[in-house]
């Protein structure tokens, strides 16, 4: 039992492992094998329990005899210090690396996710703002339509304004006419009268000339 204390204890570990203990505060067990922890600094029958690899234990003490005295949770114990790393063993940082793989994965998953539902919310703001455009364009080209009618309606007003005008001056014509073939009717009127009259006077006086001479001739 000496010889093996002996063997794994050499001076050339010590300088090294107690150096590399004593950096920090926390070590970890290495990925070689799994180690015990023991109640005191011996090879007995005084195993606590057992370490994996990569199982982090917090430093009380280290010793030159190339024992550390650790603490994990509520347990103390003594470790051989050649088991103990300053780093997380290689095992433990591919854990992480995993971990961490497997988290980035959910990351872009939720991020394609986020990526498919900004593609349609663009996708449908396009086609709204295909629909603006056309509506534009609609009402661009109804509004001028309403301009053109509006337009045409003034032109016709202006139009019908002119024909009103020209109406009335008409009807002051034709009842200037009206008037003048009224008194032109009556001035025939009164000159077929005043001719009748002159005829049948005209007549009476022939007829008494005819008589008085046929009288005269008769004497």
């Amino acid at each position: 039992m000496n010889l093996i204390k002996y063997l794994l204890l050499t001076p050339i570990l010590f300088g090294t492992i107690m150096s590399n203990v004593n950096a920090k505060s926390f070590v970890y067990i290495t990925d070689q094998v799994d180690i015990p922890m023991r109640e005191d600094k011996n090879f007995s029958n005084n195993i606590i329990r057992s370490f994996s690899s990569g199982e982090k234990l917090y430093i009380l003490k280290a010793t030159k005899d190339g024992w550390t005295q650790v603490k994990y949770k509520n347990l103390i114990g003594w470790v051989i210090s050649r088991y103990l790393s300053n780093n997380p063993p290689a095992r433990v940082k591919l854990d992480k690396l995993k971990k961490k793989y497997n988290s980035n994965q959910l990351l872009s998953i939720k991020q394609d996710k986020r990526n498919k539902i900004l593609e349609k919310q663009v996708k449908m703001l396009k086609n709204q703002n295909t629909k603006l455009f056309i509506q534009k364009n609609k009402s661009k080209a109804e509004k001028q339509h309403i301009e053109k009618i509006y337009k045409d309606a003034l032109q016709l007003e202006h139009s019908n304004e002119k024909l009103s005008t020209k109406i009335l001056q008409l009807k002051a014509e034709i009842k200037i006419l009206e008037n003048n073939n009224t008194a032109t009717q009556n001035y025939s009127s009164r000159n077929w009268f005043i001719t009748g009259g002159l005829v049948l006077l005209f007549g009476v006086i022939i007829g008494l000339i005819l008589s008085n001479f046929v009288n005269r001739r008769r004497y």
